[in-house]
């Protein structure tokens, strides 16, 4: 998917950084929300937002341990939303709505549901993400070999990092004629 740059007052990103606002996740469920997407297209909307913050915190791994954390968690982060809409948990997805944002407790319920529904267990891979988002981000704690020895909870599909997923014992159920979403961050 191509992306394009929008530009705003300085002005206004950093009082949104100060806030701890993401102004691409914001606007994404804003627009996508106005634009009255339907949840496959808004999927796809939050997937290829969490491929380039993948790309990037790869990237920034050696040499950001701190923003690389921060990129990383925010790519799952984005493919749980993904997961949401395309497996339409509508219940959660009023609340976000509703309130104007995604809260943690709302990100769990989805890994948890999204975890049951397709009989694979996603909390370890999320409980990752989290890690480096509370000791890698906020505390920054983690150094870039912490995070690379959390690596197996995201990969660039198709690239050098990719997830290498145990088969699960049943299969997944199958989800339209394509199966599964298929996510940037998925579950060991």
């Amino acid at each position: 998917m191509e992306l394009a740059a929008i530009y705003l007052p300085k002005e206004l990103v950093e009082g949104a950084k100060r806030k701890g606002l993401d102004l691409e996740t914001e606007l994404l469920d804003y627009l996508a929300a106005r634009l009255e997407l339907d949840p496959s297209r808004r999927a796809e909307f939050y997937l290829a937002l969490a491929e380039r913050l993948l790309e990037e915190g790869a990237r920034l791994v050696d040499a950001d341990p701190v923003r690389a954390s921060e990129k990383l968690y925010k790519a799952a982060e984005e493919c749980v939303k993904a997961l949401a809409e395309l497996l339409e948990f509508k219940d959660i997805l009023e609340q976000v709505r509703g309130r104007g944002r995604w809260t943690v407790t709302d990100l769990e319920r989805a890994v948890a549901r999204a975890s049951d529904l397709l009989s694979q267990d996603l909390a370890p891979s999320w409980d990752a993400a989290n890690y480096l988002h509370v000791w890698g981000f906020h505390e920054a704690k983690l150094d870039a070999s912490a995070i690379r020895r959390r690596k197996s909870c995201w990969r660039r599909p198709g690239g050098p990092s990719e997830l290498r997923t145990p088969p699960a014992s049943p299969a997944p159920p199958r989800l339209g004629p394509s199966g599964p979403p298929r996510t940037p961050w998925a579950g060991p």
